[in-house]
């Protein structure tokens, strides 16, 4: 059952990713920019915290701030909308789950494409003008950026899927949820260094969402790698890609007696 659920998501790929290209679409359908205002809002946040925090933190060299707190600021905004709206994926699909003959993980996978769509669009405009900034940005992302970036790929597919599935019983995690993810990203270094909180920062070695996050920043904007972590993080997320699947594929036929 496992190995069908591949061979569907690989069959249906074209569709899927069609319908969250549509979504994508339909968004700015009636904007002059289209996707262009996802980099723009970006460029907008970064430029006004890291004034903001900039000054506050009495940073010296505001130019690398700058790139670490704007490229933190993208991985973060895709890590925390996949995990936004995963509780109540399935209860907007609900009516399709229940008169539909398509998989559940259909509307999964359109969910990931959809997010990884936005990152994309997001990602590439704040990278260009940072290359104004720091040209070695380029060498870094072509040479050290491919682990940390499947790294981050398919931890936004599964640690939301365990979250859609747990919130289909359990619909008090929807309320929880945004309230443990400003948590997460006030005590995660993404506005300020890691040095900075010091005693407290072992701290950021049980922030799982950290350790996704991080290794892509310091790949892009160090060009460094450290391999042996990056290789650990891969498998963990191999066996969490595995392990949801085969939850999703024991939950599917119950799925539309819980919406």
């Amino acid at each position: 059952m496992l190995l069908d659920n591949f061979k569907f998501a690989f069959k249906s790929r074209k569709a899927w990713w069609y319908t969250a290209t549509s979504r994508s679409r339909a968004r700015f359908a009636r904007t002059t920019l289209g996707s262009f205002w996802l980099g723009f809002s970006n460029l907008l946040s970064i430029g006004t915290l890291g004034i903001v925090y900039g000054t506050v933190f009495s940073v010296e060299d505001f130019k690398s701030y700058f790139i670490y707190l704007g490229f933190g600021l993208v991985i973060w905004n895709t890590i925390s909308s996949s995990i936004s709206n995963s509780p109540n994926l399935f209860a907007y699909n609900s009516s399709n789950i229940k008169n539909m003959n398509l998989k559940p993980i259909f509307y999964t996978l359109e969910e990931w494409s959809f997010q990884i769509q936005t990152f994309i669009q997001s990602f590439i405009l704040v990278f260009f003008v940072f290359l104004f900034l720091k040209f070695s940005l380029i060498s870094n992302l072509l040479v050290y950026a491919w682990i940390p970036f499947l790294n981050l790929f398919i931890f936004i597919y599964w640690f939301p899927l365990i979250i859609c599935l747990i919130s289909v019983r359990f619909t008090d995690i929807a309320q929880f949820v945004p309230i443990a993810l400003q948590l997460v990203f006030l005590t995660s270094p993404i506005l300020y260094r890691k040095d900075s909180l010091g005693s407290l920062e072992w701290i950021t070695n049980f922030n799982f969402i950290y350790q996704i996050l991080d290794p892509l920043r310091i790949s892009i904007v160090n060009g460094s790698i450290n391999y042996q972590n990056s290789f650990v993080l891969l498998m963990i997320n191999f066996i969490g890609l595995f392990f949801t699947i085969r939850l999703l594929d024991f939950e599917s036929k119950r799925l539309p007696f819980l919406l």
